[in-house]
């Protein structure tokens, strides 16, 4: 899942909302929970948005230690900090926080006191930025968002959303199917080119080097090469003896 995409209530809640489907998803594995459905978990019954709040619970063990823990590149807390914030959640007292990390307690009170004037600034400036750019920003002069695992977060990624239409008209003799003319050696080309092979595959679904090479073969004749860039760039994954591949999530 990409975090950059969701809003502050769906981080905050674990799910969201498909208004098309009318279904409500994880945002950990992506299960759906279809409204108007009714949903077994641990031995009782729930209505769809119930069902993915207790699925989110019982199965991720809590959405907050699921964002804490999270490795997306848009969590920068450092493991001391996870740890914290993890005892501060757990209802602990100043007194045996402090002592369980052989602080004093003024250690654990002055940690308190920044965390909460982070969050401050983060929600000054998370008002300044949707008054500025939320609002006025044409839509092809729209950053495209970095996917969730990139490797190399860099300038390379700084495409707009006009950038990214020019190069998918100019880089694919055909989008259905998806044939690939050329795989340019610039590296804001080959992310927008990347990007779009990646939506040929499933989420959550494990493929054999095989079944990976049967649905590249037909986009671009170095296949292996492309295949190389997805693993590189990190759109996905694979086991060391190359007998899995996965999108990353």
């Amino acid at each position: 899942m990409d975090y950059g995409k969701l809003t502050l209530d769906e981080l905050e809640k674990g799910y969201r909302y498909d208004k098309e489907n009318d279904t409500y998803i994880c945002n950990y594995c992506e299960q759906h929970f279809e409204v108007g459905q009714i949903f077994s978990i641990d031995n009782s019954f729930y209505v769809a948005e119930h069902a993915v709040a207790k699925h989110i619970k019982s199965a991720h063990g809590g959405n907050l230690s699921q964002l804490i823990m999270s490795e997306t590149k848009y969590n920068t807390l450092t493991q001391n900090q996870r740890e914290l914030l993890s005892l501060f959640n757990s209802g602990m007292s100043d007194k045996n926080m402090a002592k369980k990390l052989g602080v004093t307690e003024a250690t654990i009170r002055r940690q308190r006191f920044t965390f909460r004037e982070k969050a401050k600034q983060a929600k000054f400036y998370l008002a300044v930025y949707e008054q500025v750019f939320e609002t006025k920003t044409p839509p092809e002069n729209v950053i495209v968002p970095i996917h969730n695992s990139a490797i190399y977060v860099d300038d390379r990624y700084l495409i707009t959303e006009q950038e990214r239409q020019h190069i998918l008209e100019t880089s694919f003799s055909s989008l259905t199917p998806l044939v690939l003319k050329t795989f340019s050696p610039k590296e804001k080309k080959k992310v927008v080119i990347l990007t779009k092979i990646a939506e040929q595959f499933e989420k959550g679904k494990n493929y054999s080097e095989k079944e990976v090479n049967q649905i590249l073969k037909p986009i671009f004749d170095d296949y292996m090469t492309i295949r190389r860039y997805l693993i590189m760039y990190g759109f996905m994954e694979r086991t060391r003896d190359g007998s899995k591949y996965w999108l990353t999530e």
